[in-house]
């Protein structure tokens, strides 16, 4: 609904930019139609990039993203193992 309203101020504001005479209403309706112009591409955008995005819900938590880390092959029996060092805790709040 916002990207028509914004198509239909850059439609009036040009429109008024092209027939008045006044220099102050073709500012004013420059920066109308310019400004409606530039909403409008930016809302077309954002609707094709949240067309393409995947949602919150689908993403991996923390906990499965360390366990796909975790190695599928175990060592054979008798090698000796290196300790692994576990990664440091990531400071930034979660959620």
């Amino acid at each position: 609904m916002a990207r028509w309203i914004l198509f239909g101020m850059t439609i009036l504001g040009f429109a008024v930019v092209f027939t008045t005479r006044s220099t102050t209403l073709l500012v004013l309706a420059l920066v109308v139609g310019i400004t409606g112009f530039v909403g409008f591409i930016f809302s077309l955008a954002a609707d094709r990039v949240a067309s393409a995005a995947r949602p919150e819900v689908s993403m991996a938590s923390r906990e499965d993203m360390m366990a796909m880390r975790k190695p599928l092959v175990r060592p054979a029996p008798g090698t000796p193992q290196t300790p692994r060092a576990t990664p440091p805790e990531d400071p930034r709040p979660t959620g």
